[in-house]
């Protein structure tokens, strides 16, 4: 059995991707899962205008994308281990305390905290590998969490529609309470603390503020973060209005959990291709060959919207080639915000985590509203996002594209 030579050394290499990508994980089953349970909700609830029903997801990534300027500092401080346990207290809780809503602001509030819960996972998770891991090999690794991950979204959403037939929208809570705490107890068992007692920050503002800036000022840092942000802007625009695409607009029914999965599918095997890949290639040129395609596709799907060439094949081929590169573009640059980071690396991940999750959840909360009972405003979005997030590369790489390796030096505060 491989192990580490680093703070994880306890646990083989598989456990260690295994138990990183299961509280990632929580995030995306927190979303994913619920999607065919928002007509439900919302009828239950009271919810009369049906765009509202986005705010189920909105709410959970306003309180994971908060918390996190939070949780960075405080696991630089104190380490990873008890802040990360202590969200995932919160995660369980909340997910049985939605169960007991009577009203929608109840299960707007509860989604709240369900978010400030994950918000742990997703920051020191991240925070973790950095720890761990740098350079290529870190990439590696973050490749393979992120295709563990993308597991839960080809499943999700039918583990919702199954839990539906056996019983109430409410049901869908108490599974994930089970799950978290099932996670929890993992991670109280066999994740070590990672975070050497040197590299512990102190907990004061002026300490804390050093790291923002820090991360501000470092131009590869600040660019890749914010095309990070950009990209997963689109994609939750698009999981907002999933369910009525496939739904209302295609006429998929039950079986809209099988077309979602198709295309979270997709993720995975571009997570895969791009760990094989990278260390050969390296992230620059992985992230920003896949980015062009991203765009100039996602130009082709909105074109075809406008005009109105778009069949439901058409729309399910080009969206599930939009996803490849997506799934091929994101672990890179994430690696490429992180990389010279390493000694603020919880703070770095926070920030990051914030952005992409907060200034995400606005830019998908703004394209879901658009929905008009057409896929054009998705599209649109994906597009617009792509092209941003090009705009952000290219000022992290002053103009030059295509770059060989993808590593850099640490940057200290």
């Amino acid at each position: 059995m491989t192990t580490f030579s680093n703070p994880a050394r306890g646990l083989s290499r598989t456990e260690f991707i295994a138990l990183i990508a299961a509280l990632m994980a929580l995030n995306a089953l927190a979303i994913d899962v619920m999607l065919p349970a928002l007509p439900y909700m919302g009828e239950s609830l009271g919810v009369t205008v049906e765009n509202d029903r986005h705010f189920v997801i909105t709410a959970f990534m306003i309180g994971l994308g908060s918390t996190q300027l939070l949780i960075g500092p405080l696991s630089d401080r104190f380490g990873r281990r008890m802040p990360l346990i202590i969200g995932m207290v919160v995660y369980v809780a909340a997910s049985l305390g939605a169960t007991l809503a009577n009203d929608f602001e109840t299960l707007l509030a509860m989604r709240f905290l369900q978010g400030v819960g994950c918000a742990g996972a997703r920051v020191i998770g991240q925070s973790i590998v950095r720890d761990c891991y740098s350079g290529r090999d870190m990439a590696e690794i973050m490749s393979l969490t992120f295709m563990v991950f993308m597991a839960v979204p080809i499943i999700a959403p039918s583990i919702g529609q199954v839990l539906l037939l056996t019983g109430p929208w409410q049901t869908i809570f108490l599974f994930m309470m089970l799950l978290g705490a099932a996670v929890l107890v993992w991670t109280w068992l066999r994740l070590p603390e990672t975070l050497r007692p040197e590299n512990r920050r102190p907990l004061r503002a002026k300490v804390i503020a050093e790291g923002f800036v820090l991360v501000a000022r470092t131009r590869q840092s600040l660019c890749y973060g914010l095309a990070g942000m950009f990209v997963f802007g689109a994609l939750y625009g698009f999981i907002t209005t999933a369910q009525q695409i496939f739904v209302d607009i295609y006429g998929l029914g039950v079986y809209f959990p099988i077309a979602f999965a198709g295309m979270a599918g997709m993720l995975a095997v571009a997570a895969f291709l791009n760990s094989r890949l990278v260390s050969r290639y390296g992230m620059r040129r992985i992230s920003h060959v896949s980015m062009l395609f991203y765009t100039g596709l996602s130009l082709v799907w909105t074109v075809l919207s406008v005009i109105g060439l778009l069949p439901f094949w058409t729309f399910f081929v080009l969206l599930v080639a939009v996803m490849f590169f997506f799934g091929t573009s994101l672990s890179n640059m994430n690696t490429l915000a992180m990389e010279p980071l390493g000694a603020v690396a919880g703070t770095a991940s926070s920030v990051f985590g914030f952005s992409q999750t907060v200034g995400g959840a606005v830019i998908g909360t703004i394209i879901g509203q658009q929905f008009n009972g057409t896929v054009t405003p998705t599209a649109t979005g994906y597009f617009v996002c792509g092209a941003l997030a090009l705009v952000c590369i290219l000022f992290a790489e002053r103009g030059r594209l295509f770059g060989e390796g993808g590593e850099a030096a640490r940057v200290r505060p």
